[in-house]
């Protein structure tokens, strides 16, 4: 079973497309990680999300390059994103274009998921939340994501000038030769440790009207879209179905696992048995979103620790002290004042 998902071959080709300029062949790169070089001449194909996460610590090994994953965000182009990609370049605005990633973001793969939230000031935040384990691959790819993100709007836009208002990493800040990378990228202020990562979007700049619209075209792929994305839901791991479902429901309080199984289809009990034998459960699917929003209300409101441990379902915040220094290793407490020296 692929715990990983999939990723589409448009996706895994923009670091083959990267690894070239290092002297890498890419039917090499394919052959020695085990994977049919037809994907290079396949637009629908796919690897197990598992296969990709191997092929990229491969080419973080072979490139020695600590800002390889940002540097494939150059690569970047409509057909990366597969069909996403071409219904974004036929919406009116940036805002319309970008609000359809999280909808049918898992044309491109399982990698990750995307949420959006309007800020205070109109300004808009993008985060993005890596679905990989391995912390060195997340680095890479955050730096991927978030790099192809600025980079594709700037054209779709026709801004070249056009930078984010800030950008958020949730890993640690990098050498200084490789911080000028990050800069010459993005060219607006950068902050690492974050507790998750996320662009910044001037009000102004969202709204920017696309090169050259077409409802009609638009339409036409959409259709085309939710066709796949039909039938890839039905494929899409199990445990990350559940996180996207308990991630969904949270504006209504934390979701019951009755209520989360009746909406993937399922009772309780086969909900259970079906996620043990992807190694894990709901209560740890749970868990791990409990603790990145824990982080983020610590980090980003003034919200008592007690209002807290309520607003993330816990029945006393002795409850939420234990689990969240199981979690992490500090009280919420410490995190928060940890958090309130670094900013």
């Amino acid at each position: 079973m692929h715990q990983l998902g999939y990723a589409a071959s448009p996706a895994v080709l923009q670091y083959l497309k990267a690894a070239k300029d290092y002297g890498l062949s890419p039917e090499t790169v394919l052959l020695e990680n085990q994977i049919d070089p037809e994907l290079l001449n396949n637009n629908v194909k796919r690897i197990s999300g598992e296969e990709f996460q191997q092929l990229i610590q491969y080419l973080i090994e072979k490139t020695q390059d600590p800002c390889f994953g940002l540097k494939t965000s150059r690569y970047v182009q409509a057909g990366s994103y597969s069909v996403l990609g071409y219904m974004v370049m036929n919406c009116k605005s940036l805002k319309e274009a970008l609000h359809k990633t999280p909808v049918y973001e898992r044309l491109v793969g399982d990698m990750g998921t995307t949420e959006f939230k309007t800020l205070e000031n109109g300004d808009t935040e993008m985060r993005w939340f890596c679905n990989y384990p391995d912390a060195e691959v997340r680095r890479h790819m955050i730096g991927n994501v978030l790099g192809s993100w600025v980079n594709f709007a700037r054209f779709l836009v026709d801004r070249p000038d056009g930078n984010p208002r800030k950008i958020y990493f949730e890993f640690e800040q990098p050498d200084s030769r490789s911080i000028l990378q990050y800069q010459s990228m993005f060219r607006c202020p950068i902050y690492f440790n974050a507790p998750f990562s996320c662009i910044i979007i001037d009000e102004n700049l969202i709204q920017l009207p696309m090169r050259q619209p077409d409802e009609r075209l638009l339409k036409t792929l959409e259709n085309h879209a939710d066709i796949l994305m039909a039938d890839i839901s039905d494929k899409q791991p199990l445990p990350m179905q559940t996180k996207n479902v308990i991630r969904g429901l949270l504006l209504e309080g934390i979701p019951r696992k009755e209520m989360v199984a009746r909406r993937l289809g399922l009772t309780e009990r086969t909900l259970q048995r079906r996620l043990q034998q992807f190694d894990c459960s709901y209560q740890q699917i749970l868990d791990e979103i409990r603790q990145d929003q824990a982080k983020e209300l610590l980090m980003q409101t003034e919200l008592s620790i007690q209002d807290i441990a309520a607003k993330l379902g816990f029945s006393e915040p002795r409850s939420f002290h234990r689990s969240f220094k199981n979690w992490l290793g500090l009280t919420p407490g410490e995190y928060r004042e940890q958090a309130q020296k670094k900013g």
